[in-house]
């Protein structure tokens, strides 16, 4: 039986991978997002509420403006157990991050919100019926992210580390 099979599990895990590659640290020519664009791919771990870990494996286009400020990303993820298709829309002004996300198999929404700040994010994704906790350290062509949902659900933490092509 899979670990992963209960439609709430996969609600919550479906935002939670968009900030795994949306958010990341300020650079100093070009805007916040400028070095993100292209392809990135990578895996990581699940950890559940019964101590079970799952493999993910992970895919992301990113599109960003001119400017360096707004993204738009398409992230596809999968395990053993599903498939996620997110897309999302972000835009960094100042210290601050925010935007949108969906996800298409479930029809699943919500809103990104975040802060830039010495090499780290720290942010927050909200969805119908919860709330997840990021951190986020970027060096060079590699993300590291730590994700943890708060409240009552299937997930843990999840831990991507996912690489420019």
């Amino acid at each position: 039986m899979s670990i992963l099979n209960s439609k709430s599990t996969v609600s919550v895990l479906g935002p939670l991978l968009v900030l795994a590659g949306l958010i990341c640290t300020a650079s100093a020519a070009g805007g916040p997002f400028a070095d993100y664009a292209g392809y990135w791919s990578g895996e990581g771990t699940i950890a559940v509420a019964s101590g079970a870990n799952e493999r993910i494996r992970c895919k992301a286009t990113y599109a960003v403006d001119a400017s360096g400020s707004q993204l738009n990303q398409t992230l596809r993820c999968a395990s053993d157990s599903y498939k996620l298709e997110i897309s999302s829309n972000v835009v960094a002004s100042g210290g601050s991050v925010s935007g949108s996300w969906s996800e298409a198999t479930r029809s699943a929404t919500g809103n990104i919100q975040g802060r830039i700040s010495d090499g780290r994010v720290s942010g927050t994704i909200v969805g119908v019926g919860f709330t997840a906790g990021l951190s986020l350290t970027t060096h060079g062509r590699t993300q590291s992210v730590s994700i943890r949902p708060t409240g009552s659900t299937d997930i843990r933490d999840v831990s991507i580390t996912m690489r420019k092509s």
